[in-house]
């Protein structure tokens, strides 16, 4: 069934909607699945609110859909002939991860008068796509299995607008459940507790990077 899948996705324009189909569900479900950017969107939402949050939504889509378009040009075979550069921005990105969820856990509830810290920026927020597992996981399969190679530059636009239009509200969801919370957790102990749980949660989501690390050292 998925070799008559891949099949029909080399032969078909992605404007079909058989084709075009698969590549959104494919998109919604990744994009409102548990990762690195909905785990800190959710953190945001609640420590800043949802307003404030809005410039790391928009940097979240618009990050991907220019790394989406720029690895299905070409980028993704100039990593394949400098793989040290793909590991630079795999083992760097991990220890980013690492950093954003010391400040997730230590950061706390927005005070009378004042807001403690800031949510991440536009820039932040769209230059994270490149140290985010994730993002490369879901980009490699867009372009490998999910834009036809018939016409394919035409294909690649057509799929990076579809990406980045269902990415979008997808994780503004995580934001605005993040923001839903502060109804129940009143406390400034309750909302450090949640950040810590986001915390670690970014750090779980790096056990590919870990198991990589382990086969090194192990090999």
């Amino acid at each position: 069934m998925i070799g008559s899948d891949l099949t029909s996705l080399d032969q078909a324009p992605l404007a079909s909607l058989s084709v075009l189909t698969p590549l959104v569900l494919f998109t919604l479900v990744n994009s409102l699945t548990p990762g690195p950017n909905n785990v800190m969107l959710a953190s945001s939402g609640l420590t800043f609110g949802f307003r404030r949050t809005i410039p790391h939504l928009l940097g979240i889509s618009v990050g991907f859909s220019i790394m989406l378009l720029m690895v299905g040009l070409g980028l993704g075979a100039t990593l394949e002939r400098l793989p040290w550069l793909y590991s630079t921005l795999k083992y760097g990105g991990a220890a980013y991860l690492l950093y954003l969820a010391w400040k997730i856990a230590t950061s706390g509830p927005m005070e009378s008068g004042a807001e403690r810290g800031k949510p991440l920026t536009f820039i932040q927020a769209a230059l994270f796509q490149w140290v985010n597992p994730k993002a490369w996981v879901m980009i490699v399969s867009v372009v490998a299995t999910y834009t036809p190679q018939h016409g394919y530059f035409a294909n690649l636009i057509i799929a990076t607008l579809v990406c980045g239009v269902v990415n979008l509200p997808s994780v503004g969801v995580w934001a605005a459940f993040g923001m839903a919370l502060r109804r129940w957790l009143h406390r400034p102990a309750a909302v450090r507790g949640f950040n810590v749980g986001m915390a670690v949660l970014l750090v779980v989501s790096l056990y590919p990077v870990g198991l990589d690390l382990l086969a090194l050292y192990t090999g």
